[in-house]
């Protein structure tokens, strides 16, 4: 994943890392902290498909509009783009990933592979990274080598179960059950192929991204989540609700999720 317009200096102080990370050195735990540092900088929101805008998968144009032209960007976008940023990151880094297409499975209904995630590989082992799922998105990556090893990450729980040969599931610890999150395998798709998927969540009325406001910032504590008018603060464990009010929506964007409407 190349654009022109990427800069990991650029990125670094996006992501509020204190220093740029360098291929001599990363390694794990280096992946880790990039991939927390950017869950918790950049909101997950679908401003622009609120807008009525179909979001870019234009490399390029998904810089411009995370990091901008000094790292002081105000704005996020969904899973295409936070994971396509990320991708952005290790080709700067020389690090070898490839995309997976994932199916969603928390809906009532069998659904298509609408989803995209990460595989990264680093000395031999393969990673599970994802930095655009949502509200029970994971915050670490996780191996694939851990099939069935509960995954203790900030104030949640994850796993990857493996129901078939190839087949993963991400799972998450929810009210003590194991919650399926979504399905993938590691056959080979390019970024071109998420176009298709990227124009559905854009623009389907079926889709949650175009029948209501969705905003997730994450935290060392917890999250924060805009649905449509609901406001809900978790931390450590505990979540608070309230309505918000479409008179004082820009300034909460701004307070809670870091985020200025883009005209």
């Amino acid at each position: 994943m190349y654009a022109t317009q990427f800069s990991l200096p650029l990125y670094a102080r996006r992501i509020g890392l204190e220093a740029v990370p360098t291929a001599a050195t990363f390694d794990a735990a280096a992946l880790k902290s990039m991939m927390q540092a950017q869950l918790r900088s950049i909101t997950f929101e679908n401003l622009d498909v609120q807008a009525g805008k179909i979001v870019s998968m234009e490399p390029d144009q998904i810089v411009e509009k995370i990091l901008g032209d000094d790292g002081q960007a105000k704005r996020g976008g969904y899973c295409y783009e936070l994971n396509g940023l990320f991708a952005m990151a290790l080709t700067a880094l020389g690090v070898s990933y490839q995309f997976v297409a994932c199916r969603p499975m928390f809906y009532p209904m069998r659904r298509p592979k609408t989803h995209m995630a990460l595989v990264v590989q680093l000395a031999g082992e393969k990673y599970l990274c994802d930095l655009g799922f949502g509200s029970y998105g994971m915050r670490a990556p996780i191996a694939l080598s851990q099939v069935n090893v509960p995954q203790s990450q900030d104030y949640d729980v994850f796993q990857l179960a493996m129901p078939d040969v190839g087949e993963f599931v991400l799972q998450a610890r929810i009210d003590g059950n194991w919650v399926n999150q979504y399905g993938f395998n590691l056959s080979p798709s390019e970024w071109i192929d998420y176009l298709p998927a990227n124009y559905l969540n854009s623009t389907h009325p079926d889709t949650i991204f175009v029948q209501k406001l969705l905003l997730i910032r994450q935290t060392a504590e917890g999250r924060v989540l805009l649905v449509g008018n609901e406001l809900k603060t978790s931390v450590a464990g505990q979540t608070t609700v309230r309505t918000v009010e479409p008179a004082e929506l820009d300034a909460l964007l701004l307070e809670q999720f870091g985020l200025v409407r883009s005209n």
